[in-house]
């Protein structure tokens, strides 16, 4: 029997390697449309690639996959986190897990993971065809199974030939993205990272917290990044142009007042600008207090008055900024939309329209914040396939 699998990419290639190991008689042939193969492995993560995560701090998978939660909650039952880094340590990739959750290869080097699918697919025999476009079903009669693992599509175009087929196609727009604000002054911040930021799109229940960095262009950093996931929809139906409220101390106004009224107490003499709250960058600081007292940043704490505390208290917690376009982040290429989950078997991921078409990886709706979340979701879906597709063919 023959499987064809549409997408040379991570999980195109998993998926052709667990199903030569559960079905060694199958012929497996991946075809990719470019001339290179795990273009976007190896760039992934800084080049290090984040295979995937220890999910130690996920309490709700909600909070990581904003599309596609309820479907990997099933399917990591069969195969989830501890089964894919196990995975990958049998297959000669040793792995290391950081503080923050996220796993790369002991190496750091995305090529170990590029090489051990290039090596397994070889020894496996897995036939592998580098720029061929497949732009409809009929071209792939002569295969018994077929799976589409052709990855986030940056238009609805690409999906065309499936939505022809009967699949519900969900508009694709761009998801992990950085944030383009037009304040020359908060520009000239560039490589200032906050440590512990709250974002969130003032009217809506958008919100995100973590590190956030200041670019030339705007913001970025792994806040934003999640606020950018999260909001990906309503963000493209604004054209990127929407009010962000920044909280920069990530504590509530009362604590904020609490510790500004306690910086008064204790350093009366001292200037505004030498103690800083919340242990912030000195070049922010400098930055928020020309915002609020202006030419009084040089005053001393028990200078200020009532108001003007109450002022810094607002811009501590509830900055406001006005969005003016996005940029794609460099690591990551990751669109939410494709393939609506509504025309899949839950179970296998087989179409609901066509007998033994599956789908795998980011072409499906589903996508996840930055932090290996996404790769994980490739391993899974792809495997769910590979064994799908193994017991179809027994």
């Amino acid at each position: 029997m023959r499987t064809a699998i549409v997408g040379g990419g991570a999980a195109g290639f998993f998926l052709a390697i667990n199903l030569k190991e559960m079905a060694p008689e199958m012929e497996v042939t991946v075809m990719e449309r470019s001339r290179r193969l795990l273009a976007k492995v190896e760039v992934s993560g800084g080049g290090r690639c984040n295979c995937t995560n220890s999910f130690q701090y996920v309490t709700d998978l909600s909070s990581v996959y904003p599309r596609g939660h309820r479907l990997l909650k099933r399917l990591f039952k069969g195969f989830g986190p501890l089964d894919a880094y196990q995975w990958f340590e049998r297959h000669g990739v040793r792995l290391v897990t950081q503080e923050d959750g996220c796993v790369f290869p002991a190496s750091q080097d995305a090529h170990t993971i590029i090489d051990c699918f290039l090596r397994e697919a070889r020894r496996h025999q897995v036939e592998i065809r580098t720029q061929v476009k497949v732009g409809s079903l009929g071209e792939l009669s002569g295969y018994d199974f077929v799976v589409v693992c052709t990855g986030g599509s940056p238009r609805i175009e690409g999906l065309q030939w499936l939505a022809e087929a009967g699949h519900e196609v969900v508009q694709p727009v761009p998801s992990l993205f950085s944030l383009s604000i037009a304040d020359k002054a908060l520009n000239g911040l560039m490589g200032t990272v906050i440590d512990d930021v709250q974002a969130g799109i003032p009217g809506t229940r958008f919100r995100s917290e973590g590190p956030l960095l200041i670019t030339h262009w705007g913001i970025s950093g792994p806040a934003v990044l999640r606020l950018s996931s999260y909001a990906a929809r309503h963000l493209y139906e604004a054209a990127y142009e929407v009010p962000l409220s920044i909280n920069w101390s990530g504590s509530g106004e009362g604590e904020v007042q609490q510790q500004l009224a306690a910086i008064v107490s204790q350093y009366p003499q001292k200037q505004l600008r030498s103690v800083r709250p919340f242990n912030l960058p000195a070049r922010l600081w400098d930055y928020l207090l020309q915002k609020t007292v202006g030419n009084r940043a040089d005053n001393r704490w028990q200078a200020i008055s009532q108001k003007e505390r109450n002022r810094l208290a607002n811009v501590l917690t509830n900055d406001t900024y006005r969005t003016a376009g996005r940029a794609a982040f460099r690591d990551e290429f990751v669109t939410c939309g494709g393939i609506a989950l509504g025309s899949v078997n839950p179970a296998t991921l087989e179409s609901r329209h066509v007998p033994h078409l599956y789908f795998a990886g980011e072409v499906l709706d589903i996508d996840g914040v930055t932090g290996g979340f996404n790769y994980q979701a490739a391993w899974t879906t792809a495997y769910t396939v590979a064994k799908a597709i193994a017991s179809a063919s027994a």
